[in-house]
């Protein structure tokens, strides 16, 4: 059976802990302290992360500990971050990544 289109199959374990604010493309989001990007992301009901540079295909986080580099994000400002080994900070800018980013905007 499927899930709707806008309702994400990942579920975060309960827990505590306070909430942190920060964004997505513009959109105000939340997460618990500790979360990952990829993790608050996920919980959020966001699906694509980025873009490949080859074909423009949607991609997503895959292994979830920075080995596939499927969850390459933009975070405040610097290009190819890894959204699965990057803890959420309070006012985080994250964007979504399309395509490669120029060898002056890697960090």
């Amino acid at each position: 059976m499927h899930s709707p289109a806008h309702a994400s199959p990942f579920r975060r374990l309960e827990g505590e802990g306070p909430l942190l604010s920060f964004s997505f493309e513009g959109a105000p989001l939340t997460a618990r302290a500790g979360d990952t990007v990829a993790v608050a992301l996920l919980a959020a009901g966001v699906g694509r992360f980025r873009d490949t540079p080859a074909s423009g295909a949607p991609r997503s986080p895959w292994c979830m500990m920075g080995v596939c580099f499927d969850c390459l994000v933009e975070i405040d400002g610097l290009a190819s971050r890894q959204a699965c080994n990057t803890l959420v900070a309070e006012g985080m800018r994250v964007r979504r990544q399309a395509g490669a980013p120029s060898v002056g905007d890697a960090a």
